[in-house]
C-alpha cells in the first residue's frame, strides 16, 4: 500500500513538473478539462500532517472538484447547514422560531433567515449576477470552480457514509448545485449590508390606518445605536495583520503575519489547503467554508491577509411617502410604487408561511438595523437599505487574482481590476521586499460633500458618529453617482481607496486606515471609510507599539513573527495593573465594598496584581483576576489622561483609581472568583480552556478590551471551571517570509483544527499546538509534500 501511495505521489509530481516547465504563453492558455477515462471531473489530493490537503488538478473545474470533496470530508455537517440557509429551508428542518447560528446573516430566527434567502432565490438575484459579463460579474474560471466544488461535494456524499453526529442520517444533508455555492458567496458579500438588516427587511409592513406605530429614535440614541451596531463587526470577526518591508528584515525580503479573528464554530470557520493547477496557479492558505478559493494565504512570491475594515458597507435612504398610499414614495415629486415580493417558506410540523417584502429603487424597506436602531414605517416615512454588495459576486475573482500574484503590485492590481472585497482590508508582503496596506472595499459612494447636501436629520446624527449615512430619498440629486474607475455604479473607484505602499511596516487591527503606520498616517479619505484623528482601540495601540519596535530593531525573520503571535502581552495590563495594585494596597483595612454592599477582603488580590507578568499565557498567574476586574470597570471613567490626537498610541492613559467604581469592581471580581472556588493566582490555562475528547485543552490569549494581539473570546461559566469554549478569536494564522530559494518560509496554524467531526483525527490536533504556542511548518514545494512522513495520496473522481 505504501508503495502504491508513493507511486501516485510521484505521478502527481511528474504532472506538476511537466506543466510547470511550460513557457509563460502556454501557461496563460485555457487549461484542458480534467476528464479521466471513465468521464467526469477528478483531482489528486495529497494529505500531509494535520490533515492538510494539497489539491492538484488540470482545470479550474477539477480544482473546484477536489476542494469541494476535501471540504466535505472535513466539514460536511457545517457545509450542509450553510446550504440549508442559502436555500431558505431552515424552518423546514429546524423549526421557524429557532435561532440561527449567525454564520451567514444576523437573522434572529430561522423564519426570518428563510424569508430573506428564499426571496433572493425566487427573485433570481444570484443567477442574474452570474450572467453579468466580466468585470461586473464573475469570470468563467470562478464559475468553473463553483461548478466543480458542487460536483466534488456531491461526489463525496454519494461515496461516503457520514459519521459526524451533528448530521449523521440527517434529511437536510443533500446534494447541491453550483447555484448553491454561488449563493453562499453572495450571503458572505451582503453580510454587513442587507444581511445585517434581515429581521427588519422581513418584518417590514405598511402601517395600518389609524395606528400610531413605533417612534424613531432621537438623535443621541440613534448615534449611539449606530456606533454600537457597526462596532459588532469586529466583535466576532476582527483580526490583526502586519507586513514588514525589506528595510526591516534580515535579508531584504518581505514578511507577513496574519492573525484573523473569526468564529470557532459554524459557517465562518477557515479550512486549510493548497491548490495547484500546474503552470497556472499554486497557492496555499485558509478558505472560508464553502469557498472554492483561498481567502487568506500565500503563493511562492507573495503573502496576504485580511482584517475587517471600518468602511460602512450600507447606507439608508429615508423615503417620503405618498400620504394616500404608504407603498408609494416620491422622488423629485414623482410617484414610484414599491415592488411587492411575496415569499412562502416551508415549516416543520405546520403549514407553509407566506410573508411580503417591499423593495424600492434603493433596495428593500427595513424597519430596523439591529434591535437598538428602530426605523419605523409610518404613513409619511420609510427607510430603504442600500447595499452595493447585493450586486457584487466578484469576491472569488479577487481571491483568484491573489492566488496567481507574484508581487504586492499584483495584489493591488487584482483589487483594482475585480473590486470584489465587501468588508475587509488587505495587508501583503512579497519576496522582493515590498509591503502593502489598502482599504479596498465595495462601499456606497457617500462622499462627505454628498452627505453634507443630502443627510436627513437622522443621518446628521448617525453619519459623524458611525459613518452610517441616511440620505434623502426624495431627491434625485442625492443619488450615489459613479466614479469613472468603478466597475459598478454607486460605489467608490480604486483611486479613492486608502493605500500605503512600501512602508517599513503596515499594520491593521480593525481601526481605520489612519494609522496603518503611525509615522506615515493616511488621510484624505471620506468619512464612510473610517475616522481620522480619533482614539484607537487598545488592540491597535498595543499592536502599533509592538510592530514599530520590531521594525526599529530590524533584522526580522519569520521567527520574530511567530514570537509576536504568542507573546500574549496585555496592553491594558502594562497601562493599568501597577496602578491597580497600588490602589488596592491603599484601601483602608485592605477591604473594598462590593456592589451588593458587603465588605470584601482584597489583600490577597493586591499581591496577585502586583506580581502578574502582564501576559495571558496559559501559565500566567493573575491574568484571570485582572481580566475579571477589567471587564467591570466602566469605560467612561477608565482613564485620567484623555485621548490626544498628538499622541494617539500613548493616550488615553493612567487608570482612574480615584473613581469609586474601581474599588467596587475589584471587590466584585474577588468575590466572583472565590465563590467559584477559583484561587486568585491560578494559572490562566486552568480556567481558560476548551474541551475536546473529554479533555481540557488550555487556551492562551485574551479578550478584545485587554488589547491582546492573540485574541480569545471564550464563554464564562464559573460553575464549569471558568472560561469554557471559545466563541471566536485567533483562527487561521500564518507567518510567511522568503530566503531566496524557490520555496517560501511559512509557518501556519489553524487554531480549532481542520475538522468539526469529533471522530476525526484532525478534530483537535492543531488546537493542542495552539495551546502550546507551536506551529505547523508549511509543505508548499513538491519536495516537501512528497517527503511528508504521513503522506496519503487520494485520486478522487465523480464515479469513485
Amino acid at each position: 500500500m505504501r508503495t502504491r501511495l508513493r507511486r501516485a505521489a510521484v505521478a502527481a509530481a511528474a504532472l506538476l513538473t511537466a506543466a510547470s516547465a511550460l513557457p509563460a504563453a502556454a501557461a496563460e492558455r485555457p487549461v484542458r478539462e480534467d476528464r479521466p477515462a471513465h468521464g467526469g471531473l477528478s483531482a489528486v489530493i495529497r494529505y500531509t500532517e494535520y490533515g492538510i490537503p494539497h489539491i492538484l488538478a488540470r482545470s479550474y473545474a477539477g480544482l473546484g472538484f477536489g476542494t469541494g470533496w476535501a471540504q466535505a470530508a472535513d466539514q460536511v455537517c457545517t457545509l450542509a447547514d450553510g446550504f440549508v440557509t442559502v436555500r431558505g429551508e431552515r424552518s423546514r428542518y429546524f423549526g421557524a422560531d429557532a435561532a440561527t447560528d449567525g454564520s451567514l446573516s444576523s437573522a434572529g430566527t430561522n423564519l426570518s433567515s428563510d424569508l430573506y434567502f428564499r426571496g433572493v432565490r425566487e427573485a433570481g438575484t444570484v443567477e442574474k449576477l452570474l450572467r453579468q459579463p466580466v468585470p461586473a460579474g464573475p469570470s468563467r474560471d470562478v464559475k468553473e470552480l463553483m461548478r466543480g466544488f458542487a460536483a466534488g461535494y456531491n461526489a463525496w456524499l454519494a461515496q461516503h457514509r457520514i459519521t459526524d453526529p451533528a448530521c449523521r442520517n440527517a434529511a437536510w444533508v443533500r446534494p447541491v448545485t453550483a447555484l448553491d455555492v454561488a449563493a453562499r458567496s453572495y450571503a458572505l458579500a451582503v453580510l454587513g449590508g442587507e444581511g445585517r438588516a434581515i429581521d427588519g427587511i422581513t418584518a417590514a409592513q405598511p402601517p395600518v390606518a389609524g395606528s400610531s406605530g413605533a417612534q424613531a429614535p432621537d438623535a443621541g440614541d440613534a448615534a449611539r445605536a449606530a456606533r454600537a451596531l457597526l462596532a459588532t463587526d469586529s466583535a466576532d470577526m476582527g483580526s490583526n495583520a502586519v507586513a514588514f518591508s525589506g528595510a526591516t528584515t534580515a535579508n531584504g525580503r518581505g514578511l507577513l503575519l496574519g492573525n484573523p479573528h473569526y468564529p470557532w464554530q459554524g459557517g465562518r470557520r477557515f479550512w486549510q489547503s493548497q491548490q495547484t493547477i500546474p503552470g497556472v496557479l499554486n497557492v496555499a492558505g485558509g478558505s472560508l467554508l464553502g469557498s472554492p478559493t483561498i481567502s487568506i494565504g500565500h503563493t511562492a512570491y507573495v503573502a496576504w491577509s485580511h482584517t475587517v475594515a471600518t468602511g460602512v458597507t450600507l447606507n439608508l435612504h429615508q423615503l417620503t411617502l405618498d400620504p394616500a398610499d404608504p407603498t408609494v414614495y416620491l422622488v423629485d415629486g414623482g410617484r414610484e410604487r414599491m415592488t411587492r415580493r411575496t415569499v412562502t417558506v416551508a415549516v416543520s410540523n405546520g403549514a407553509p408561511l407566506t410573508r411580503t417584502q417591499w423593495w424600492t429603487r434603493y433596495g428593500p424597506v427595513t424597519t430596523s438595523l439591529g434591535a437598538s436602531l428602530p426605523l419605523p414605517w409610518t404613513a409619511t416615512t420609510a427607510y430603504a437599505v442600500g447595499d452595493p454588495n447585493a450586486v457584487n459576486l466578484r469576491g472569488a475573482d479577487t481571491a483568484l487574482g491573489f492566488s496567481t500574484a507574484r508581487s504586492t503590485d499584483d495584489v493591488l492590481a487584482a483589487l483594482r481590476r475585480t473590486q470584489g472585497l465587501p468588508w475587509v482590508n488587505t495587508i501583503a508582503a512579497d519576496s522582493r521586499g515590498h509591503s502593502l496596506y489598502t482599504q479596498s472595499q465595495v462601499l456606497p459612494r457617500v462622499t462627505d460633500d454628498l452627505a453634507q447636501r443630502c443627510l436627513t436629520p437622522l443621518g446628521r446624527a448617525t453619519y459623524p458618529a458611525s459613518g452610517l449615512a441616511v440620505l434623502d430619498g426624495s431627491r434625485g440629486d442625492c443619488a450615489l453617482g459613479r466614479d469613472p474607475d468603478a466597475v459598478q455604479p454607486g460605489v467608490f473607484g480604486p483611486a479613492r481607496m486608502p493605500v500605503l505602499k512600501d512602508a517599513p511596516y503596515a499594520e491593521n487591527s480593525n481601526d481605520s486606515a489612519w494609522l496603518a503606520n503611525a509615522e506615515l498616517p493616511l488621510t484624505g479619505y471620506e468619512r464612510i471609510f473610517g475616522t481620522i484623528g480619533t482614539a484607537r482601540s487598545l488592540r491597535t495601540r498595543g499592536a502599533l507599539e509592538d510592530v514599530a519596535a520590531m521594525a526599529a530593531r530590524g533584522h526580522l525573520t519569520v521567527r520574530d513573527l511567530q514570537a509576536q503571535q504568542f507573546a500574549d502581552r496585555v496592553p491594558a495590563g502594562d497601562l493599568a495593573a501597577a496602578d491597580a495594585a497600588k490602589a488596592c494596597a491603599a484601601l483602608p483595612g485592605s477591604t473594598a465594598t462590593g456592589s451588593g454592599g458587603g465588605a470584601v477582603d482584597v489583600r490577597e488580590a493586591c499581591g496577585v496584581l502586583a506580581a502578574w507578568d502582564h501576559t495571558v499565557n496559559t501559565s500566567s498567574r493573575g491574568a484571570l483576576l485582572f481580566d475579571r476586574l477589567w471587564r467591570r470597570l466602566p469605560a467612561a471613567q477608565l482613564w485620567k489622561v484623555p485621548f490626544s490626537p498628538a499622541d494617539p498610541v500613548g493616550t488615553p492613559n493612567t487608570l482612574n483609581t480615584d473613581s469609586p467604581a474601581f474599588a467596587t469592581a475589584l471587590a466584585d471580581a474577588v468575590t466572583e472568583l472565590r465563590a467559584s472556588g477559583i484561587p486568585l493566582d491560578s494559572p490562566l490555562g486552568e480556567h481558560q480552556f476548551v474541551v475536546r475528547g473529554g479533555q481540557r485543552i488550555p487556551v492562551p490569549g485574551g479578550t478584545e478590551s485587554l488589547g491582546v494581539w492573540n485574541k480569545a473570546e471564550p464563554v464564562w461559566n464559573a460553575a464549569g471551571g471558568g472560561y469554557t469554549e471559545v466563541a471566536h478569536g485567533s483562527s487561521y494564522l500564518q507567518a510567511v517570509g522568503w530566503d531566496g530559494s524557490r520555496c517560501p518560509v511559512a509557518r501556519t496554524l489553524l487554531t480549532y483544527s481542520q475538522s468539526s467531526n469529533p471522530d476525526s483525527p484532525h478534530f483537535s490536533d492543531q488546537t493542542r499546538l495552539f495551546s502550546a504556542g507551536q506551529w505547523v511548518t508549511s509543505r508548499f514545494c513538491e519536495k516537501d509534500i512528497l517527503t511528508s512522513p504521513v503522506l496519503r495520496v487520494v485520486r478522487v473522481g465523480e464515479k469513485g
